[in-house]
């Protein structure tokens, strides 16, 4: 057995390249006799169809973080992260019929935007330099460690490299194109993502029943490692700390969720792009649906590979190649690199270019909804109120590629961290409490105010600081920052205004969360199979 990419496996992989740079360059042309202007740059000229919006939603969501961070807590602790996945799917319902009509509605751009006409200008600009420090210090800079070190892992080319490859392929598009590239290229990503996880989730199990399908891998794996398969985790669980028990289903769980997909510029962008609210929310209900099938592409995997590793009789069939790069406790996200080393010819190239998709379409995805915010929240606003189009759209493509240099800068930086999944919602645990208070309040409670806001974003992190100097789990931590944010901005707004609604309060009316029978029905059918799941995997 080798462990090398062989020449129909580059074929695969060269091909996917020049099929993913020439898509994103020809949807990224100028079309005669107009100019690309900020609209058509930034929010793909609001013209993206549901299936477009649904498939780049997941495109720009998947990324090395799951294939790898997340197959390293599949084999560091099994099923449970999966709740990241499928509770995932409840909030994208709640956003679809909650928050996306009233961002809609107001002609968004940014999320900092809704900031500004909500409370005022100085707030947006708080959350929008925590966005951009957010995503170019932890989002950016963990993909491309994480998809450096699968590069590293499967092909053997050094970390720095790969990073830099990864980066000049993602920029390569996306700076010129704008979301128009991102979004449609999306589309063919999530084909690649979807096939390739899903070959590698089959070969793996197949090679636990020792070649006699996937069903009867899945059941030897669940043999093998039962304990690999509980949803909520008891206390004595050594990785109870990450996922705390019962609190996953009723505590900061739901903030990460609701924040990264209410809130979050780089997966909000896609939605406020749509042709109307309908076909936006029929997007949404395309990723939800997405959503409950990636714990298998994702998850699965990293369980499998734990059951390999612990069964010498496995592992002696493997040869000599599978004791290279092995994941073991300490090294949890070498899993899925390491999986795919064993992949036959070309179907490598599958695996590999799936893994590729995943990092590219996200690293696109945030470098344009970073240069999104600069361009239009703090250039905008603070340094050339006047900026014509031509001069928008150029300050958005040099901002995203300062940002990709940093970010690349960063990467190695983060060498030796392990379950990198867990070590990203950690630090993004710090700052979206805070947000998603102000959010929250400012959407549904009129007598929020502007100067309460701004007190509650700042102190939230701090409050965040000494949660996580205690002994909580991070998780519990986010809750209990976000509960006591929302106290502070309760206490001041009520003092301020003696209990007045504020001036620019949201009227809100049922008839604006009306929303259509297909909708209704796709929801119903979501929260039925989620039920399901947690019922079978308790």
């Amino acid at each position: 057995m080798t462990t090398g990419f062989h020449f129909w496996d580059y074929v695969i992989f060269v091909a996917y390249a020049i099929l993913i740079l020439g898509v994103g360059l020809w949807v990224s042309r100028d079309k005669d006799g107009h100019q690309k202007n900020a609209e058509d740059y930034f929010l793909a000229s609001k013209s993206l169809p549901w299936w477009a919006i649904g498939t780049s939603l997941i495109a720009a969501n998947i990324s090395a973080e799951q294939f790898i961070g997340m197959s390293g807590s599949g084999f560091a602790l099994g099923l449970a992260i999966a709740s990241y996945e499928w509770m995932a799917a409840l909030t994208l319902i709640i956003v679809g019929k909650y928050f996306l009509p009233i961002f809609i509605e107001k002609g968004l751009y940014t999320i900092p935007e809704f900031v500004e006409k909500r409370f005022s200008t100085n707030l947006k600009t708080i959350l929008a330099v925590f966005w951009i420090a957010l995503y170019v210090f932890v989002n950016l800079a963990s993909v491309l460690y994480l998809g450096g070190l699968a590069i590293e892992t499967i092909i053997g080319v050094d970390m720095i490299y790969a990073v830099i490859g990864l980066a000049l392929f993602a920029a390569a598009y996306s700076l010129y194109g704008g979301l128009s590239a991102v979004a449609w290229t999306d589309i063919i990503q999530v084909i690649f993502l979807v096939m390739g996880g899903l070959v590698t989730t089959y070969l793996a199990l197949n090679t636990v029943s020792g070649g006699e399908g996937a069903w009867q891998g899945m059941l030897a794996v669940y043999e093998a490692a039962p304990d690999r398969f509980n949803m909520i985790l008891e206390e004595s669980n050594p990785e109870y700390t990450n996922l705390p028990g019962i609190g996953v289903l009723v505590g900061g769980l739901w903030v990460a969720n609701l924040y990264y997909w209410g809130f979050n510029q780089y997966i909000i962008q896609r939605t406020l792009a749509a042709k109307s609210l309908r076909e936006a929310q029929k997007g949404i209900l395309l990723a939800a649906g997405l959503k409950l099938i990636i714990p298998f592409i994702v998850v699965i995997p990293g369980i499998a590979a734990y059951v390999i590793v612990n069964d010498p009789e496995l592992m002696a069939g493997l040869g000599e190649v599978g004791r290279l790069n092995m994941p073991e406790s300490g090294s949890a996200d070498k899993a899925y690199p390491w999986l795919l080393q064993f992949l036959p010819t070309g179907l490598k190239g599958i695996a590999f270019a799936a893994l590729a998709a995943a990092i590219v379409s996200s690293l696109a995805s945030m470098l344009n909804s970073t240069s999104t915010i600069f361009t239009m929240d703090i250039y905008k606003q603070y340094i050339n109120k006047n900026a014509n189009d031509r001069t928008t759209v150029n300050v958005g493509r040099i901002s995203a590629a300062v940002a990709l240099v940093i970010a690349v800068v960063m990467a190695p930086l983060l060498g030796g961290i392990d379950q990198a999944f867990q070590f990203i919602q950690e630090y993004t645990g710090i700052v979206s409490p805070g947000i998603l208070a102000v959010f929250i309040l400012g959407l549904f409670w009129k007598k929020t105010t502007n100067k309460a806001a701004i007190w509650g974003a700042l102190l939230s992190i701090p409050i965040a600081v000494l949660f996580k100097m205690g002994s909580l789990p991070f998780m519990d931590q986010m809750g209990y920052t976000a509960l006591v944010t929302m106290g502070v901005i309760i206490a001041i707004s009520l003092m301020q205004n003696k209990g007045k609604d504020d001036g620019k309060g949201i009227e809100l009316n049922k008839r604006v969360f009306e929303t259509s029978a297909l909708f209704n029905v796709g929801a119903f059918a979501i929260m039925i199979i989620l039920v399901a799941l947690y019922a079978l995997f308790w």
